[in-house]
């Protein structure tokens, strides 16, 4: 299944709305700001493998860009990124020479001006070319404003003539070519879930997220939030699995309501994790991998004054990130420890009430991330097949120290956010393997929304195209008494 084409792509929920360029709009006044800097931001992303999100926001804040403008740069960097596979492939059909052999400048030059091309329909073909030919000379590249030009209007002229490899014929060169997957995650996900799913999953995967939020239990209960919100956000619901979750129709971090700490950005997957993890008024919590913090502080909220909840990260600035978030959301209930989850546990500094252990520990793992595609397109870029293996060693070992810190008859969740085998059940397979003190927990009771997400051993599983969540995985373990 393909998605829609350029005159109907930007329509999709979430999408900002740009102006309307006309023809001759800006031309001869050098190019704009905006896309000065989206092609800036995706030069770093391909030459050092920076985080885009990062770099954007990084960008973002030290221009002086309008409002209009920051949503063109950002829909100019996240689309190029979640396309690019398939601007790859229709860019080969009008190039003299593999797209490989261009400067990485060059490259996403070509990129952005291909994406704006095939679709953006607010932005004419004729702005698209113009506007990447006066970037790339801004940019110190004169030699290659000539490639830039001729291809990109021939790709104007004939890019919907250029035929995109049959789902049904060729279903692994249709994720690659036409829905922009890698072809090593292709090769994954059409073993797993075979041709049909697999292109909902990819074709969903460049998709924009619903913006989703978490309401902060000590000020407010979801509906509570929810008629607050219905004013400025008349498209806001309840989510479909979590209490606390509403899903909005934008983002809401300069909102007063998120300012003033009644609530939190975060996916209802995510949200699901501390669901499964089931954390309990007077218990000690452990999150083994805490930054930025988001888990924790849901943790907290449920806890609120009676409990007490341990956050580890072996980054002292990414702590300082937690307790940012705290004072906004006015929580106390919490320690930070910079300390590496891989080494030892045993001896943590705990409350009187936690000397065997503590009673819930979250491992909520580093991870290659495939789960969140539609929130990190790079990601698909970034991650490699050979990075797996170095991930799985720092799983295996985070969780190994986890339930080492787990009192008996305590419970642990491991949670990822990707859609891996080899970095969720494998990892967790193994652990109960050499630990016959642990097990799976029993799955919860048929009433609760989660059970609908339980697979066959009680583990939450979570799917882009089926549930309209990131993709997340979680195990719930126990240690005997």
């Amino acid at each position: 299944m393909l998605p829609p084409e350029k005159n109907t792509k930007r329509r999709g929920r979430g999408r900002p709305k740009l102006a309307r360029e006309g023809p001759g709009q800006r031309r001869g006044a050098g190019p704009t700001a905006a896309r000065l800097l989206a092609i800036r931001v995706l030069d770093r992303v391909e030459k050092v493998q920076a985080f885009a999100d990062i770099a954007l926001h990084a960008a973002l804040s030290r221009s002086e860009l309008s409002s209009e403008d920051r949503a063109l740069a950002t829909e100019l960097v996240f689309g190029t990124l979640r396309w690019r596979g398939r601007l790859d492939f229709l860019l080969s059909h009008v190039l003299d020479r593999p797209l490989d052999r261009t400067e990485p400048l060059v490259t996403s030059t070509l990129r952005m001006g291909a994406y704006q091309i095939v679709f953006c329909d607010r932005i004419p073909d004729s702005a698209a070319v113009d506007q990447s030919v006066h970037c790339i000379r801004a940019l110190g590249s004169e030699r290659a404003a000539g490639l830039i030009n001729a291809a990109l209007r021939r790709l104007a002229r004939e890019h919907t003539k250029i035929p995109l490899p049959n789902p049904v014929r060729d279903p692994q060169g249709h994720l690659v070519h036409a829905l922009s997957i890698p072809k090593w995650i292709a090769e994954l996900w059409l073993q797993r879930f075979g041709p049909e799913e697999a292109a909902e999953l990819a074709a969903v995967s460049n998709q924009t997220p619903p913006a989703t939020v978490r309401a902060n239990r000590l000020r407010n209960s979801a509906d509570e939030l929810l008629e607050e919100l219905l004013p400025r956000f008349p498209e806001a619901r309840r989510g479909l699995f979590s209490p606390d979750a509403l899903i909005l129709g934008k983002g809401a971090t300069r909102d007063p309501a998120f300012l003033a700490g009644r609530m939190s950005p975060q996916d209802e997957a995510s949200q699901l994790v501390v669901e499964f993890l089931d954390p309990q008024p007077g218990e000690s919590i452990l999150d083994t991998c805490a930054a930025p913090g988001t888990k924790t502080m849901a943790i907290a909220e449920r806890l609120g004054d009676d409990g007490f909840i341990l956050a580890l990260d072996r980054h002292e600035g990414r702590l300082a990130q937690i307790a940012r978030g705290a004072r906004r959301l006015g929580i106390t209930n919490f320690t930070t420890l910079q300390h590496d989850a891989m080494g030892t546990l045993r001896d943590l500094e705990r409350p009187e009430t936690a000397r065997e252990g503590f009673d819930r520990v979250l491992v909520d793992a580093p991870c290659s991330g495939l789960g969140t595609l539609r929130r990190r397109p790079d990601a698909r870029w970034r991650i490699q097949p050979s990075d797996l293996p170095k991930l799985r060693a720092v799983q295996r070992a985070i969780l190994a120290r986890a339930a080492d810190a787990l009192r008996p008859g305590g419970t642990l969740v491991y949670s990822t956010c990707t859609l891996v085998s080899g970095e969720n059940e494998e990892v967790v397979e193994e652990l109960l393997a050499e630990r016959p003190d642990l097990q799976r927990a029993v799955p919860r009771e048929k009433e609760s929304p989660l059970h609908a997400l339980l697979d066959e051993n009680g583990d939450l599983r979570c799917l882009p195209h089926k549930h309209n969540t990131d993709g997340f995985y979680a195990a719930r373990l126990e240690r005997a008494p």
